[in-house]
């Protein structure tokens, strides 16, 4: 396939008109562009039938679609991705936007994970789509630990930081687990825990482990080096990713093979599976990117478009992300400038804390 930059550049005003002009619209109302309507938009007066063919052509390309044999034309994902990369204009952030913003991240900012929450909410409510918001890893050193059986397959981990900071995460535990074997399991930790962050802890339990592997026997053994990989399984030292939003695309009108697609991404989010792989997708560089369709694997499975940007600390290091999450036909020249002044909101607020 040629490069999409290529065919742009090999344009003729005309085709770029109507392809800018196909793509703008079916933005803004989704529905599929005919040649009559384009003709009257148009710069110069040309008839619909030499519209047709220039739509015929972008078609070939493989930049345009037609839904149906009598319909108009809709763009492709790659005819949506030249359209971001080549032709896209960036808004200006709005002020009352901005002031949305400003206001839910300025409301008891010593509350990180409340302040994060917040933002998702307010990046969902601005942009009515769902929102992305990743959180820092906690690297502080952990002053304590404790198992809580909740269920036979359902138990919570509660971790107390050493500046105070207190995470209650959910976990399956590995068969046949009692809460009498988490309580071992706790107290253990907790005997090499002093001035160790959860990293250190775990590669500490690791060489522990190595250490004592012929004083312990075989089913002790089993049972803590399957606490372990479960633990490491289930995420616990991974960033946490808010989702809010989700009614915002649920309730959308819509064929219910789209739903059921928007549905099986929100499950897969809710079930935290590749959440690593959505902080590493911002870790080229810094700025605002774009994830169309099938170009990002979280989202592939839904056709949804991904608008995210990191944000740093104070020495320059990604500790996090935030995104919009919404159909292809995304208003990307708004949501761009909105996710990126969060980004560095965020950042900026982080820094000032440290």
């Amino acid at each position: 396939m040629t490069d999409a930059k290529e065919i742009l550049s090999d344009m003729n005003d005309r085709s770029r008109e109507v392809f800018r002009t196909v793509v703008e619209s079916y933005l803004e109302s989704g529905d599929p562009v005919g040649s009559r309507t384009l003709t009257r938009s148009m710069s110069e007066k040309v008839s619909a039938a030499t519209v047709r063919n220039v739509m015929q052509d972008l078609e070939y390309l493989g930049l345009l679609d037609s839904p149906h044999v009598s319909a108009g034309r809709i763009p492709t994902q790659m005819g949506l991705r030249m359209f971001v990369d080549g032709l896209l204009e960036v808004e200006d952030l709005k002020a009352q936007d901005r002031e949305k913003i400003d206001a839910t991240l300025g409301k008891n900012a010593g509350d990180v994970g409340g302040m994060l929450d917040r933002v998702g909410s307010a990046l969902s409510g601005v942009t009515q789509g769902a929102s992305l918001v990743l959180t820092p890893k906690q690297e502080s050193e952990i002053r304590h630990i404790e198992f809580v059986s909740l269920a036979q397959d359902r138990a919570l981990v509660v971790l107390v930081f050493s500046d105070g900071h207190v995470e209650n995460r959910l976990f399956t535990p590995p068969p046949g687990q009692t809460p009498s074997s988490m309580r071992e399991a706790a107290n253990f930790l907790n005997s090499l825990i002093e001035g160790r962050t959860l990293g250190g802890l775990r590669q500490d339990m690791q060489k522990e482990i190595a250490a004592r592997r012929q004083e312990i026997d075989v089913l002790a053994q089993d049972m803590i080096e399957s606490g372990l990989a479960a633990w490491e399984d289930d995420d616990s030292e991974k960033a946490r990713l808010i989702v809010r939003g989700r009614a915002n695309l649920l309730g959308e009108g819509g064929a219910a093979e789209e739903l059921d697609l928007i549905r099986n991404l929100f499950d897969d989010l809710e079930r935290k599976q590749d959440i690593a792989e959505f902080l590493e997708l911002t870790e080229d560089g810094e700025g605002v990117r774009i994830f169309i369709g099938s170009e990002n694997k979280l989202f592939s499975l839904s056709g949804s478009s991904l608008v995210v940007s990191p944000y740093m600390n104070s020495d320059r290091k990604i500790i996090g992300a935030v995104g919009v999450i919404g159909p292809t036909r995304l208003n990307y020249g708004r949501i761009v400038p909105i996710v990126d002044y969060t980004a560095q909101l965020v950042g900026k607020l982080l820094s000032d804390r440290t």
